[in-house]
């Protein structure tokens, strides 16, 4: 009964988070776009921030800026995105339009001076990513700072997960991640999550997230995107190049494997799924796992198979389970035969730094886009956080990541943005 009472209380507070009197010199955002995703990954998070302010927000059809500033309490509407760069009040913008548009208005708003928080995928191709992320306006001394918004890797259950984990030894992971199709809208719908020219399709959208996990897990860049076959619309969209769904098999640096799946439109009676299993090879232990026998004859040796795994990765705050499995294995040094086995299961929950053992500030309710507006802040503060981030390089190798999975499905990448900013 206390587990659900405190998943109610929890998600309760997830859903409308306490305002708290804000500091002076908090930062003022501006918002390009009115974005309905906007509301989840900013302004709620921002209500119980005390060092920022939603301050502003511009939209190409300003009455649907007016209207979306009054619906959440923004005090400013400026005339068009231009507007709101040149006043000299705001400290950081988000940038949650479509992904096409990225590249540009990313570039446009470091130029003005302007920290960015943008919204996943940073931008549409690898291109696009070394000159956005190795843009000498970020090499000048005190840059703005620039995060890609992954919002999961920031959550104590992502810190917490990784540290169950020892790379050189995984063999094999695998992820999912699914939402039913009456989550998204499809093809001819107005979704910009299937317009190719806008950066839409299934591996920049949800797909993001598993690759993100499995090159964090994996500690290593892949070496080769070895199989990727998609699910495109069907009839009458035939000519959509953007895909619903993706099977990915990448192939990472000592033969370590990596298999993704990612359906943005599955069957309807399909759960939203978020979930990562990691196993890893066989290896020479010394010391026992906890509560086995350490009193095994020289003739003989031990070893472990450890496989751990996370469910809900993406949505932590409001549940998840990370399922530790470890199977011990006595052999016979001589012939190398097995000759016990046991397995040992235990499953954790960490909802807060405190619960990973890490002293940083966290509450339960905290999503996990509130864990990534308290690590930004602390960036452009200059405070050393928690130390969970996004670099601009981790950006520049997702892109790539991304590219190799189009690349071998047979579509075409997006199109590259013509944008200079001397142009």
């Amino acid at each position: 009964m206390s587990s659900l009472l405190e998943f109610i209380s929890r998600n309760r507070l997830s859903a409308n988070p306490p305002e708290v009197p804000k500091s002076p010199d908090a930062l003022k955002f501006g918002i390009l776009g009115a974005a309905n995703i906007a509301l989840t990954s900013l302004i709620k998070p921002a209500k119980s921030h005390p060092e920022v302010v939603i301050q502003a927000v511009a939209a190409r059809d300003k009455q649907k800026a007016i209207a979306y500033a009054k619906k959440h309490g923004i005090p400013d509407v400026k005339d068009d995105y231009e507007a709101l760069l040149a006043d000299p009040s705001i400290t950081a913008v988000y940038i949650p339009l479509p992904a096409s548009s990225h590249y540009a208005w990313a570039l446009k708003s470091l130029s003005a001076g302007k920290h960015v928080l943008l919204e996943k995928p940073s931008v549409v191709n690898f291109t696009e990513a070394t000159s956005l992320f190795r843009s000498p306006l970020l090499t000048q001394p005190n840059p703005p700072i620039l995060l890609e918004a992954v919002h999961f890797l920031f959550q104590p259950t992502w810190h917490s997960f990784l540290s169950l984990l020892s790379p050189p030894a995984i063999s094999h992971v695998t992820a999912v991640a699914k939402l039913p199709s009456y989550m998204i809208p499809g093809p001819g719908k107005g979704s910009i999550k299937f317009d190719y020219d806008m950066g839409g399709g299934n591996i920049l959208d949800l797909g993001t997230y598993p690759l993100y996990a499995v090159r964090q897990i994996m500690r290593a860049e892949p070496d080769e995107c070895v199989a990727c076959k998609v699910r495109l619309p069907p009839p009458p969209h035939e000519g959509c190049l953007c895909d619903e769904a993706a099977h990915m098999r990448f192939v990472f640096p000592g033969n370590r494997t990596a298999e993704i799946a990612t359906d943005l439109r599955a069957s309807v009676t399909t759960m939203p799924t978020f979930r990562i299993a990691v196993v890893h090879g066989e290896v020479e232990i010394e010391v026992p796992v906890p509560g086995d026998s350490n009193d095994i004859p020289a003739t003989q040796k031990r070893s472990r198979i450890r496989k751990v795994t996370l469910n809900n990765f993406l949505v932590a705050a409001a549940w998840h389970r990370i399922d530790i499995e470890d199977e011990t294995l006595i052999r016979d040094r001589k012939t190398d035969r097995v000759v016990k086995r046991s397995v040992k299961k235990e499953s954790r929950k960490v909802y807060t730094f405190k619960d990973a053992g890490v002293d940083q500030p966290s509450e339960a309710f905290w999503t996990s886009y509130r864990h990534q507006l308290e690590q930004f802040v602390n960036r452009v503060r200059g405070r050393a956080g928690s130390g969970l981030w996004v670099s601009g390089e981790e950006s520049v190798a997702q892109a790539k990541m991304i590219d190799m999975a189009y690349e071998k499905s047979g579509l075409p990448l997006r199109r590259t943005s013509g944008f200079r900013l001397d142009a």
